[in-house]
């Protein structure tokens, strides 16, 4: 082998190593910050809850986050299994139930989705702020029809709730059902006037907002002392 050659034979062999990731300078275990991949936000976050978890396992908050990001990564099961350890700590943790009803039915598992959503519906039927939280959470996790039902139970059992009725009216708006968003947070207003986003909703739909009679003499009554203060400066 000639010296020209031989330099071509080492210098190629010294690209070949090099294209392959070897670190002839470093050694071949040590990569360079180049070759260093970057975790994800989400893979971060996920060993910071594992770590979590592992320091204190009863922390129903952790593992639902956990579950949460398995959920968007669509690991069905590794989600439902942290759900389910939430549940098992705290049993009505609503989010954690509307969650695992939503993973159950996106793994295919439909009868044991509506079963549980069933058991948890009837579960929160004996408060109105239980049945409205589960019906909030329902909606976050895109289950419509499930979440009316919770907001129609907490309505039920509290009729004249500015909070319900209101709720109610903005998942009509979702909906674009524009007449029954209206007549839900009209009443809603009616019972509690001082809800200037209600106000601006009403107002959006092309709906006065009224003050209630009882707020309307709250008023007069105002406007009395006003005036009864203003002439006794005058003295």
């Amino acid at each position: 082998m000639t010296g020209k050659s031989g330099w071509a034979v080492s210098a190629l062999l010294f690209c070949t190593l090099l294209s392959g990731g070897c670190n002839l300078l470093g050694g071949a275990g040590v990569k360079t910050g180049a070759q260093e991949v970057e975790k994800t936000a989400a893979e971060k976050q996920k060993a910071r809850l594992l770590k979590s978890i592992e320091r204190r396992f009863e922390n129903p908050d952790a593992h639902f986050e956990l579950g949460r990001l398995y959920q968007a990564d669509g690991l069905w099961a590794k989600a439902e299994y942290h759900y389910n350890i939430v549940l098992g700590f705290d049993p009505v943790h609503r989010q954690g139930q509307a969650a695992r009803v939503k993973v159950l039915q996106a793994n295919g598992d439909e009868e044991q989705s509506q079963l549980s959503a069933e058991f948890y519906i009837n579960q929160a039927s004996s408060t109105a702020s239980g049945s409205l939280k589960l019906g909030l959470a329902f909606q976050q996790e895109k289950l419509d029809d499930y979440a009316l039902r919770c907001y129609r139970q907490a309505l039920g059992l509290a009729p004249n709730s500015a909070k319900i009725n209101r709720q109610i009216g903005y998942y009509y708006l979702v909906q674009g059902d524009k007449e029954r968003a209206g007549d839900y947070l009209r009443r809603s207003f009616q019972l509690n006037a001082n809800q200037p986003e209600v106000a601006y909703e009403l107002g959006r739909l092309g709906i006065a907002a009224q003050i209630p009679r009882r707020s309307e003499k709250d008023l007069k009554k105002l406007d009395k002392i006003v005036e009864k203060a203003d002439s006794t400066s005058k003295r």
